[in-house]
């Protein structure tokens, strides 16, 4: 049971049929929320270039290709390939490609970085939602995460566990939010409510800090909703909000309830109860919704844009609406559609429709999150990742970018993290378009962007502080992890379409 059906599922690979993993994805992986597109030519090229250098490094150190895609040196080369095919868009160079020392020196000065991840996923130990399973195993086929491609995949590794392993232990990450989504069939949760703040309450018991924070999955129109949100802030005092406006996203054909940001008589009296409790942040699931679906779903169409944001903002400053996805449409569809509509037009739906609100509405609490977005244009079109990046930036303001990955579905962010870090927009496009350079790993865009803003919206500066100045038990249990010889599993989770 899942989002695709199986006439769909059918035209999709699993991960161990998988001939090559590698640091960085080499093809289009779908969580099983959308089709993803075959490998395209320039992904081909990408992943034969990375082989040659990996067979040619992996042998003058006396190594195996497997090791060496799972060092600094190979996440290194996955950037020098893709700079390769697709021009300089990354900070990589073939020395740091070649040089361990230079690599690790570089991973374990990033490696004190703040990062803070307020987007990822796992699923509850009795899920019916076994699709997940082929998506993951499809991540390693081609490459997204080479781990996954090592093993066969379970449901085990969607839960709590291996979530714990992959975000805090193989990645960067420091702070993670749990986030969620709903279903009208109260099994069809990825987790309950109640699940939700569990594991909050687990993680931050074990790190012996405040390590992850937590939404309340909000569903407006449902029988109890307002009730629910009640109940929350007295019980769960969650950290933010969470909404889906398509209503259910698990069984889009059959979703009842779904809703508009500026609904007045549905939505504004739960902002009313937002604010009188403190608790601003108001996250929306917007976008991934390409013409495909809109066929197949033509009554929600309507929801899944941006064009409810802007009143809901102008109409409730006090609160802060931070859209999911920045509300890109094309997650699904070719890329080549949306790097197209980018080369005609200077324009990316539905992202520069929420760049462009705060100055058409005046207002200046709506956010970009990029899980997803970032990781699906940046192994898709680097291009395209740059002027995402740009757009928003541009419109939102960087102190308005969220970093979010939207893992564990992608496996351990720790790549995207890394593709981050490199990226930069090229300087003809920032001339035209009159974007600014993102700056390199540690400058302020990419610091607000990390963990900046974050740190900001969920009033943390207190809690960062405390994690940096003392090794909590979750920090001293990753440096016994990595003392141990233990190696990042580079495991993703998705679909990956068959050859054409």
């Amino acid at each position: 049971m899942g989002f695709l059906t199986e006439e769909e599922i059918s035209h999709l690979l699993p991960a161990e049929e998988a001939a090559f993993p590698s640091p960085v994805p080499t093809q289009i992986v779908s969580s099983d929320e959308y089709m993803p597109e075959p490998q395209t030519r320039e992904q081909k090229q990408v992943e034969v270039r990375l082989i040659e250098m990996a067979d040619s490094i992996a042998k003058k150190h006396g190594t195996s290709r497997r090791s060496f895609f799972q060092s600094a040196s190979g996440m290194a080369a996955s950037f020098v390939a893709m700079n390769a095919v697709y021009g300089g868009f990354f900070d990589a160079t073939p020395a740091e490609a070649q040089t361990p020392e230079m690599a690790n020196e570089r991973a374990r000065k990033l490696s004190s970085q703040f990062v803070m991840d307020t987007h990822t996923h796992f699923l509850r130990d009795d899920t019916r939602l076994t699709n997940f399973v082929a998506g993951r195993e499809a991540v390693g086929k081609f490459g997204w995460n080479k781990s996954l491609a090592e093993k066969t995949q379970t449901l085990d590794d969607l839960k709590y566990a291996n979530y714990f392993k992959e975000i805090y232990l193989d990645s960067d990450t420091r702070v993670a939010l749990i986030s969620n989504a709903p279903s009208e069939i109260p099994e069809d949760w990825f987790l309950t409510n109640e699940m939700v703040f569990a594991a909050r309450a687990r993680v931050n018991k074990q790190a012996g800090s405040r390590r992850m924070l937590a939404h309340y999955t909000i569903t407006p129109g449902q029988p109890g909703w307002l009730e629910g949100i009640d109940r929350a802030i007295a019980e769960f005092k969650p950290d933010s909000w969470k909404g889906y406006t398509l209503g259910d996203n698990t069984h889009k054909e059959s979703s009842h309830f779904p809703w508009h940001l500026d609904d007045e008589k549905l939505m504004y009296p739960a902002y009313e109860r937002f604010a009188k409790a403190g608790i601003r942040n108001v996250c929306i699931h917007k976008g991934l919704f390409p013409p495909g679906m809109e066929t197949r779903f033509p009554k929600l169409f309507d929801y899944a844009d941006v064009r409810d944001v802007g009143k809901a903002a102008k109409d409730w400053p006090q609160l802060n609406f931070i859209v999911y996805h920045s509300g890109y449409r094309h997650i699904g569809g070719d890329p080549a559609v949306a790097m197209a509509e980018w080369d005609k037009t200077g324009r990316i739906s539905w992202v520069s429709d929420l760049a462009e609100i705060p100055a058409k509405y005046g207002v200046k609490n709506v956010y970009g999150d990029l899980g997803q977005l970032f990781a699906y244009s940046t192994v898709a079109q680097p291009r395209l990742a740059a002027a995402m990046m740009g757009t928003l930036i541009k419109g939102l303001g960087s102190d308005h970018v969220v970093w979010g990955t939207d893992a564990v579905w992608t496996g351990s962010p720790q790549w995207q993290i890394e593709s981050m870090r490199r990226l930069e927009i090229p300087a003809d496009m920032q001339k035209k378009h009159g974007f600014k350079p993102l700056g390199p790993a540690e400058g302020p865009v990419k610091t607000q962007i990390f963990s900046g803003n974050s740190v900001r919206l969920y009033n943390f500066e207190k809690d960062k502080k405390a994690i940096l100045a003392k090794a909590d038990h979750l920090a001293l249990a990753k440096q016994d992890y990595e003392a141990h010889g233990a190696e990042r599993s580079n495991l993703r989770y998705g679909y990956v379409a068959k050859a054409v």
